[in-house]
């Protein structure tokens, strides 16, 4: 996929998520890390996004992390901020501090530096919190940074619309 059909994608997306958060009456909220407000910018360029979205926290920080979404030192020191237990926890903590139906979080590796054997370039790890649990994903994408932080967009956008369709 080109990054300009990426990027077609994701409007799409944004466009599908306002509707179907409007239709069923919920709101959604965000954490991002390597994605930098790619998906809450996504979702509030579409016109009505405003009876849909609550908060969009861009915690590059750990420090922002642990302070505003309640990320335990613990998971940083234990798994990192790369992980798939950090990325549920930005997503349960968001909601919480918002009150959102449907909070989605991405944290990783965007590149072209920062990269180890254990967090390569590219790892991104992804979680969607709904009122039936939280769950994260850990995926690899390749490219340059901005196609790697437009895959992750996409990817949650996907998760997230895919949770909220499914009522939970």
């Amino acid at each position: 996929m080109t990054a300009g059909e990426i990027y077609s994608s994701i409007s799409a997306l944004a466009a599908d998520i306002v509707a179907e958060c409007v239709s069923r009456g919920v709101r959604i909220s965000t954490a991002e890390s390597c994605t930098g407000g790619m998906i809450s910018g996504a979702v509030t360029s579409v016109s009505g996004s405003s009876a849909v979205i609550e908060l969009g926290v861009c915690s590059y920080s750990n420090r922002i992390k642990q302070q505003t979404l309640h990320v335990s030192r613990d998971i940083l020191e234990k798994y990192t901020e790369y992980s798939v237990q950090c990325a549920e926890a930005m997503a349960e903590g968001v909601r919480r501090l918002s009150g959102a139906d449907f909070a989605v979080s991405t944290t990783g590796v965007a590149g072209p530096t920062g990269g180890s054997a254990e967090h390569p370039v590219g790892e991104v790890c992804i979680a969607v919190s709904g009122a039936v649990g939280c769950r994260g994903e850990r995926f690899l994408f390749s490219g340059d940074r901005e196609l790697v932080r437009a895959q992750a967009a996409q990817k949650a956008l996907e998760l997230l619309s895919e949770r909220i369709k499914s009522g939970g």
